[in-house]
């Protein structure tokens, strides 16, 4: 445990942070290129999103005379929240000084702690749409996060640990074993991602119509850096999961020391196996309608059943065995 504590693991942990907050928006430019190609359209270039929150960043942030302060600290709290809840999801090695706060726990823990302040800030000014779209992320919220804690359970199992470096460490050693409870709780943990990050079909993030609209319509009354930091937490949230995905179950690639090449290794890997993620979620946005809100719940539910049936197959598995 001592070894965790030096110098180069802090620094090593503070760059895999850091590059969380630089990578999210060029996932979501990739996203958007693959997206346009599969629509015969030109699209718009990979730095895009960067180029959107530097000229959010330098405008100046305007807030409603009914707003509390409540509304202008919500920014702040949910980009850090999520800042948080991603360094705790190792992206480039495991056995980090960070590794005994990956928690699983912690994670579900800080993603509801900038649920709840983005959903009050929407309430916060007082309009309709705030409102709406707090009600409705709060109501997917609900139901997403039992089916996301049952679908990691059924991974921290079978590495008797709850903490992500060490089932992603039993993983590793373990080689690749196909199981039945994996694949159920790898199809529950895809449809909570696409629910909890607003995408197609649950959620629509290029629309602005009253009727459909959840992650958009708390932001609509902010501006300049306030709405930067909000689409910028966005962007890491995506990453985040993308990366919860491809790691927890796919980790070949990620390195289990601090070495240059095992850093270097780990980051080409994350970057190959999110650019394959974000292209399957492309076309599945292309060839998919978004659903009718009523309809979420149902999603929902079938992300839970499809986490309960991994988890109760592992179950019986290992009673079997």
């Amino acid at each position: 445990m001592g070894d965790l504590l030096t110098a180069p693991g802090w620094g090593i942990a503070v760059f895999q942070s850091l590059l969380y907050v630089a990578l999210a928006p060029l996932l979501v430019g990739w996203l958007r290129k693959v997206k346009a190609r599969l629509q015969n359209r030109r699209g718009p270039s990979l730095l895009q999103p960067y180029r959107d929150l530097y000229k959010l960043l330098a405008k100046e942030a305007r807030v409603a005379h009914t707003a509390s302060p409540l509304f202008r600290a919500a920014p702040y709290i949910v980009f850090t929240a999520t800042w948080m809840a991603a360094a705790t999801v190792p992206l480039l090695v495991v056995d980090l000084p960070t590794a005994a706060i990956a928690d699983i726990i912690v994670l579900v823990g800080l993603l509801a702690l900038a649920r709840v302040f983005l959903a009050l800030a929407g309430m916060d000014v007082g309009t309709a749409f705030g409102g709406m779209g707090a009600s409705r992320e709060m109501l997917i919220g609900a139901l997403a996060e039992p089916a996301m804690l049952m679908a990691v359970f059924t991974l921290a199992m079978t590495a008797h640990s709850t903490n992500l470096s060490s089932v992603i460490d039993h993983h590793l050693s373990d080689g690749f074993v196909l199981r039945p409870s994996y694949l159920f709780a790898l199809g529950g943990l895809v449809l909570v991602a696409i629910a909890e990050t607003g995408r197609i079909p649950v959620d629509n993030p290029t629309t602005h119509l009253e009727l459909t609209m959840v992650h958009e319509a708390m932001l609509l009354e902010y501006s300049g850096r306030h709405l930067a930091l909000m689409e910028w937490a966005a962007q890491v949230k995506l990453l985040l999961y993308g990366t919860l995905i491809v790691n927890v179950f796919f980790p070949w690639g990620i390195g289990q020391g601090w070495s240059p090449a095992a850093l270097g290794l780990g980051l080409a890997a994350v970057v190959g196996k999110l650019a394959v993620l974000a292209a399957a979620l492309a076309v599945g946005e292309t060839v998919l309608a978004k659903m009718r809100l009523f309809r979420a719940p149902a999603f929902l539910n079938l992300a839970l059943l499809l986490s309960l049936l991994g988890l109760l197959s592992h179950v019986i598995l290992e009673v079997g065995a």
